[in-house]
């Protein structure tokens, strides 16, 4: 069996060609139904955002499964291989676990750390069980990365500082107040830096928002997406005296706000503060603003500073988290060679049945006298004395297949008890490849459906710590 994700993000295609792949909510469950019809596909999840598409897969072989994923999106979206072949990227096996995992904790977003690509592959994961696309593997795969997506956040401070210009100029002036319960916030202009700087206030409890441009119908658009008051920029000067924190983004050539205007009108401000944000270039609000007494003036360059300073921190607490996949990634494969045991104990068991039946049968046969009282006294003994003779075989093999050497130690199990031919008959023969992603795991042939996934839980049982390669990212493959 082998894990493989196929697919497109912000990095590999434009915006042009991820919204030709997008999935719509309605037809997911019938795209997860026309994808596990897929040939060699035996789980499979999608996670469609509008950064990225991706198809994750269980497959029974390796060979030709690039083929037939591409295929698929080729009949799902009606677009020509040629066409989007080279933005794909393919990952198998182990990479395909990590990628998983850094997605799944916001370190493949294009803002480092966002948290809402969590919930995202929740979703993703919870909707292809509901359809009866996973099976052992991707619900333990799954419920691991969301649990690790949690842990990454609550357990670091990845998502907590401003890595926007617009998020910024609003947490700094959470810095200045405090909060924004009472205030009156105006913004100039309603571009697109306005219009995110509107939606993080939104939330941000300000009393009241007033939206000026020099277009009032735009004013008019973003006032009501913010649940602002729209105006005219004559309008937004002559209140200027009654808000407390401007932030100026219009893209105009001069200078929109002048000392003078602003002189004015702190005269009726009676020593209240006014906090002015400008991340227009070129600047709306005129420097020499900053030195009027009680205003406190940034500019873009004040906030970039600010964002650089929280990526890095950002881009520090990323490391943490790479250590945190690094030990789970152990933990997955771990996993993955417990199960590859399972076959083998079943073969032992069974083996142990068949003798003890046939012993029984010949015993029975050469004391015909024997009642059916003391054949079923005779029946249990002898059935305690083999259990437990294999009871310290079975425990110390499953101890063994969880460690380094367990490949080695169930084949020589297999070889000491003679169970070749059982598990060939299973068709679950241990080979002499690692029990791991990266290679064929005996017994772990998918089922789907087949387990339920117990409730996702913050719960994480002891790691033991590994050593953080240097490369973080991830190598782009084509398909």
């Amino acid at each position: 069996m082998h894990i493989v994700v196929v697919g497109l993000n912000y990095r590999t295609a434009p915006v042009e060609v991820r919204e030709r792949f997008s999935f719509a909510d309605k037809d997911m469950p019938q795209a997860l139904q026309e994808l596990l019809r897929t040939k060699s596909v035996l789980e499979g999840v999608i996670i469609a955002t509008c950064n990225r598409t991706e198809i994750y897969v269980v497959v029974d072989r390796l060979h030709m499964c690039g083929y037939f994923i591409r295929s698929f999106m080729e009949r799902w979206f009606g677009v020509p291989r040629e066409e989007f072949t080279r933005h794909l990227y393919m990952y198998e096996d182990d990479q395909a676990i990590r990628h998983l995992y850094r997605v799944a904790c916001g370190l493949d977003s294009m803002v480092l750390g966002e948290t809402q690509i969590l919930g995202q592959v929740k979703n993703a994961f919870l909707l292809s069980q509901s359809e009866k696309g996973t099976g052992k593997w991707f619900n333990m795969l799954f419920k691991q990365a969301v649990t690790l997506g949690k842990r990454a956040h609550s357990e670091t401070a990845i998502g907590e500082s401003a890595v926007s210009v617009s998020y910024a100029a609003v947490e700094l002036g959470k810095r200045i107040f405090g909060s924004f319960e009472g205030k009156r916030v105006l913004i100039l202009g309603a571009g697109k830096m306005s219009e995110l700087t509107a939606k993080h206030l939104s939330g941000a409890g300000a009393e009241e928002v007033l939206v000026a441009n020099r277009t009032y119908a735009r004013a008019q658009e973003l006032a009501a997406k913010c649940d602002g008051v729209p105006c005219t920029m004559q309008e937004a000067m002559e209140r200027l005296e009654e808000v407390d924190i401007l932030i100026s983004s219009t893209g105009a050539e001069g200078y929109v706000i002048t000392s003078a205007q602003v002189s004015r009108s702190m005269k009726g401000r009676q020593d209240r503060p006014l906090f002015m944000i400008d991340i227009a270039v070129p600047r709306d609000i005129e420097p020499a603003i900053g030195e009027l007494e009680q205003v406190f003036l940034y500019d873009i360059d004040d906030l970039e500073g600010i964002v650089e300073s929280n990526m890095e921190m950002r881009r520090a607490e990323a490391v943490k988290i790479e250590t945190m996949i690094e030990e789970e990634m152990a933990v997955f494969a771990t996993w993955l060679q417990t199960q590859g045991v399972k076959p083998v104990i079943r073969a032992l068991q069974e083996k142990a049945s068949d003798i003890h039946e046939s012993t029984l049968d010949s015993l029975f046969n050469k004391l015909p006298e024997l009642d059916e009282r003391q054949r079923k006294v005779i029946r249990r003994l002898t059935k305690s004395i083999l259990n437990q003779m294999m009871h310290d075989p079975i425990n110390r093999i499953k101890e063994l297949a969880g460690e380094g050497q367990g490949t080695e130690a169930l084949e020589l199990f297999t070889q000491i008890f003679a169970l070749e031919d059982r598990l060939e008959s299973q068709n679950d023969t241990p080979s002499g490849k690692e029990l791991s992603v990266s290679q064929e795991s005996q017994g772990m042939v998918s089922s789907r459906g087949s387990e339920e996934l117990p409730e996702l839980q913050d719960v994480v049982p002891d790691r033991v710590p590994f050593e953080l390669e240097p490369s973080l990212p991830l190598a782009k493959v084509s398909v």
